[in-house]
């Protein structure tokens, strides 16, 4: 079954880019960049992958991501994980990325947003692998703050496929940021939002309705209204579900416990992904693996989400119709 799931052309549509650093990289750019790292070999960073919950990740990850400092640091970054993805049997990605936690540290907007589009090219040409740009806001700063860097980054805007917002959820509403996905929508921009992983159900109708957002990210507490479970499901709003991110992060104690099989007996929209495949343990092979041997999917079931990715993703028609042909 794996090497058949490696063959199914799958869409990852979240991921955090700064999210796929793995040790061995992290020491090259520290290296590269004259950055010491608090640790002193890549076994002692891999053994602090340890999380009590989301808080405690992100600690790590805003130190990780401290080594990226120019645009051939993104750029490296996102080629190494492009190469991953390509042994994954992985088609089209959607690069999720902040670029305020960047800003705070120095580093110019165009280090990122010149980086990553270089890697996309790069990898369309080598790897025939497709991709998206999601220019994603930090939902624990201030608002304002978000609106004045997308403003900033006017030059970019044609090549952001979406905007989205992540970082930590608890206490941080989603409608905070209707501002700013306004203002992108003004322009055509789409929008995404995390909701539903540690914050509750109403965040998720909050993301909806006051973000416009066609795609929740995870969503997975959505099970706790009822109400709304119809309603996404009528609406076929797609729930991008990270199954090993969720366990890693005590959103569940296990793979087994996870709600993947209510959220798809429910009739909700669901497709899989890694969200920050370096530090939760696997990318979307693994994923996709994992949820077999858990829940002992058919290759119909694997074959109905990964139709849900490649219809929900930020891609041409005519490159979405060529994958979806390769499912039939």
């Amino acid at each position: 079954m794996t090497t058949w799931l490696r063959e199914l052309p799958k869409a990852e549509l979240h991921l955090h880019i700064e999210g796929t650093l793995e040790p061995e990289l992290m020491f090259g750019l520290a290296e590269r960049n004259g950055v010491t790292l608090p640790y002193d070999s890549v076994e002692a960073v891999r053994a602090a992958y340890d999380f009590e919950d989301l808080p405690s990740f992100l600690g790590l990850y805003y130190q990780g991501m401290g080594v990226l400092h120019t645009q051939d640091d993104f750029y490296d970054l996102a080629m190494a994980y492009f190469a991953r993805a390509r042994e994954d049997g992985v088609v089209h990605v959607e690069l999720s990325f902040d670029p305020q936690a960047h800003l705070v540290r120095g580093v110019p907007l165009e280090a990122p947003f010149e980086g990553l589009l270089a890697a996309c090219l790069e990898a369309e040409s080598r790897y025939g692998i497709s991709s998206a740009l999601i220019m994603s806001f930090l939902r624990d700063r201030d608002p304002a703050e978000a609106l004045e860097v997308f403003e900033r980054a006017a030059p970019w805007h044609s090549v952001v496929d979406a905007v989205g917002l992540d970082s930590a959820e608890r206490d941080h509403p989603p409608g905070r940021f209707a501002e700013v996905f306004a203002r992108a929508r003004e322009l055509g921009i789409p929008g995404v939002a995390h909701a539903g992983e540690e914050g509750p159900a109403a965040y998720i109708r909050e993301a909806w309705e006051a973000l416009e957002v066609c795609r929740i990210d995870h969503g997975v507490r959505c099970l706790e209204d009822p109400k709304l479970v119809a309603r996404l499901s009528e609406a076929r709003i797609p729930l991008t579900v990270c199954p090993l991110s969720n366990v890693k992060l005590k959103v569940t104690d296990t793979l087994a416990e996870h709600p993947l099989p209510a959220l798809r007996e429910a009739g909700l929209n669901v497709t899989l992904n890694s969200d920050d495949p370096a530090y939760f343990g696997g990318g979307m092979l693994d994923n996709y693996v994992a949820c077999y041997e858990a829940f002992g999917w058919t290759r119909d079931d694997f074959i109905d989400m990964t139709r849900n990715a490649l219809q929900a993703a930020f891609m041409a028609e005519e490159r979405r119709e060529a994958l979806l042909e390769r499912l039939a």
